[in-house]
């Protein structure tokens, strides 16, 4: 579960690290009581789960009241990667010296946390060459080696003889990823101010959902968002950032799948994975999951039937087409019984079936791909 700015910054002040003053608003008459409260200039930040607002142009200075309104207008209803602004944090404007990077986050590969460090705050951490990454003994954390660790982080990071406050920061970071099992917190800017402060101006929290039955305190933050939706049909969903939905009965599958989506350079959108069975309900289900995510071009379905007629598949992605659910097209290998019943139903319907999941992929990718062609010809021919 991605948690919102504010929501973060909620936990951040739970374990006292420094956020700058901000509320949350819904509507104009919220937004215009909390400017007044704060004064100008103040930031204006959408809450959205989606990377990149300040390209986007959903993070904003505001300097006076005079385009404060307009500004408000202008970012509420926005509609970004397919997410709807519905909520602006109003924040004051901090200035400062220097932006920084930091995060810990689960490195899955080495089974272990890592710290990422970076005097080069407040852009996209992948395109920093100056930054240092560590693996974090999180138990440790508290010990001389840890605190050791911590204070070379400091010195690194451009802090003289007293990194004192950037210590107590990554001690506090670190500590709410353990307490509340985190599998990022990351803070992007982390702000040094002229009286040698810091600030978080930033906030990033994904946490387990496999560990959300221990921590009721955050189920408060659960949206009706697609994984949650997912999880209460009994369905295992992770939405990623490329543009083919993969569908599947059996994590296995649907694993083996998008690893052979990424071979043929294909980008998956999602990993759903409906569990063993495959009925009418839950393929219809799932269809109606994947039309909820963002920038979906095609969806690849792998589905082994085993003993279960595969004409219910087909039935289902016929009736989601026939409710208007899903105008993608539908590349899919179902195999099991009654297939050929199966792609004799889907016959005038935007679905295909394939004998072979690599015959599925590959026109999928290719489907794709010549969308992405024809977007760009039409975006060249236009300008």
């Amino acid at each position: 579960m991605r948690l919102v700015e504010y929501q973060a910054k909620m936990l951040f002040k739970d374990y006292g690290i420094p956020v700058p003053r901000g509320y949350l608003a819904t509507n104009m008459e919220e937004a215009r009581r909390y400017a007044r409260e704060l004064g100008f200039p103040l930031v204006l930040k959408a809450q959205v789960r989606v990377g990149g607002r300040g390209k986007a142009g959903i993070v904003k200075v505001c300097r006076d009241p005079n385009s404060f309104e307009d500004m408000l207008r202008e970012m509420m209803g926005k509609n970004v990667q397919g997410e709807v602004v519905k909520s602006i944090l109003l924040e004051e404007f901090m200035p400062h010296d220097r932006e920084l990077y930091l995060s810990i986050f689960l490195d899955r590969s080495k089974r272990s946390y890592a710290i990422i460090a970076s005097p080069e705050g407040g852009v996209e951490i992948e395109s920093v060459s100056n930054k240092k990454v560590h693996t974090l003994d999180i138990d440790a954390n508290n010990n001389n080696n840890g605190n050791r660790l911590l204070h070379d982080i400091a010195s690194y990071m451009g802090f003289n003889e007293d990194g004192s406050n950037f210590v107590d920061v990554a001690m506090r970071l670190i500590r709410l990823v353990d307490e509340k099992e985190a599998e990022l917190a990351e803070i992007n800017p982390l702000a040094v101010r002229s009286d040698g402060s810091i600030v978080a101006l930033d906030a990033k929290i994904i946490v387990d959902d496999n560990a959300l039955f221990r921590h009721e305190e955050l189920r408060a933050f659960e949206e009706e968002s697609v994984e949650v939706e997912a999880r209460r049909s009994g369905f295992s969903l992770v939405e990623l950032d490329g543009n083919i939905a993969v569908v599947g009965n059996g994590a296995g599958l649907v694993m083996s799948t998008m690893d052979m989506l990424s071979d043929a350079n294909g980008r998956a959108a999602c990993f759903l994975d409906v569990g063993g069975g495959a009925t009418l309900d839950n393929i219809y289900k799932a269809l109606t999951l994947v039309s909820k995510l963002h920038n979906v071009k095609a969806i690849l379905v792998n589905l082994y039937g085993g003993i279960v007629d595969t004409s219910i598949v087909a039935k289902a992605i016929v009736n989601a087409y026939k409710d208007n659910i899903i105008q993608v097209q539908v590349f899919a290998r179902i195999a099991g019984r009654n297939a050929d019943i199966a792609r004799d139903m889907l016959k005038g319907t935007k679905a295909v079936m394939f004998e072979s999941v690599e015959e599925a992929i590959e026109n999928a990718v290719r489907a794709v791909k010549g969308m992405n062609d024809n977007n760009g010809n039409s975006s060249s021919s236009s300008r």
